[in-house]
C-alpha cells in the first residue's frame, strides 16, 4: 500500500503556515499532529522548525491541569 503524498508537498511555506507552525509548537503539539494539520510531512515540519528556530521539544508540563496528590508530595497524613 502506497503512502499518501501530503497535499502541500513541495509548496512554498506561507507566513500563515509559519504562524500555525509556531502556534502549534508553542502549544506542545506532537510533530506528527502538526504535520497532519499543516498537510506536510514530518520531515518538512522538523526541517522548517529548525530553519525558523522553533523548538519542537516538549515542555516539562502536563497538557492537563492536574494536581499532584499529597502522597506524591510526601505529605501523607498519618494518625
Amino acid at each position: 500500500m502506497e503512502k499518501k503524498t501530503p497535499q502541500n508537498q513541495g509548496k512554498i511555506w506561507t507566513p500563515a503556515d509559519l504562524e500555525k507552525l509556531q502556534k502549534l509548537a508553542d502549544g506542545n503539539t506532537p510533530t506528527g499532529l502538526i504535520a497532519h494539520k499543516l498537510q506536510r510531512s514530518n520531515a518538512s515540519i522538523t526541517s522548517k522548525a529548525s530553519q525558523q528556530s522553533i523548538s519542537l521539544q516538549p515542555t516539562n508540563q502536563s497538557p492537563y491541569d492536574r494536581k499532584v496528590s499529597d502522597a506524591k508530595k510526601g505529605n501523607s497524613k498519618k494518625k
